[in-house]
């Protein structure tokens, strides 16, 4: 009646020590990398865009509504907002990318170590019932003797 359990002792050497991958990630990236990360977080922030648009408020208000001999961007071209506007579009599209690239690898790295301890945990539970199972099935041997031996 003796089944193939792993034994306690069996799983604990497969056990390898808790790892954390988001310290393992940032430890890997360089300083490119991190600044690509920085500005990605940064820029897709709330205060971010709230800036952007009281700066664009300002700009279009005053060259707009304020004295005519201080506007410097003329109404309703806008050349120079515009051009101010798309060099920070271009500078800032190619890092936001890159720091998405590096978010997502983060997030793959992530979920591959979920995967892992999730399978891990349903071994030791697996492992866990088996040995109840056991244990319950010996017990009610032991209880049938103990039966037989009130009887006789």
């Amino acid at each position: 009646m003796e089944k193939n359990i792993p034994s306690l002792h069996h799983l604990k050497s497969l056990r390898q020590p808790l790892r954390n991958v988001a310290e393992e990630h940032r430890q890997k990236l360089n300083k490119l990398e991190k600044i690509a990360l920085t500005v990605t977080k940064r820029v897709g922030s709330a205060g971010f865009f709230l800036i952007i648009l009281a700066w664009t408020l300002f700009w279009l208000g005053w060259n707009t509504l304020g004295p005519a001999e201080s506007r410097f961007d003329p109404y309703p071209a806008f050349v120079l907002w515009l051009s101010i506007s798309n060099m920070i579009q271009i500078l800032l599209l190619p890092l936001i990318m890159v720091g998405q690239n590096l978010q997502g690898r983060h997030l793959e790295i992530r979920a591959k170590n979920d995967f892992e301890l999730n399978l891990k945990a349903e071994r030791e539970i697996e492992t866990i019932l088996q040995h109840l199972e056991h244990h319950q099935e010996l017990l009610e041997e032991v209880l049938k003797k103990l039966e037989k031996n009130k009887q006789s």
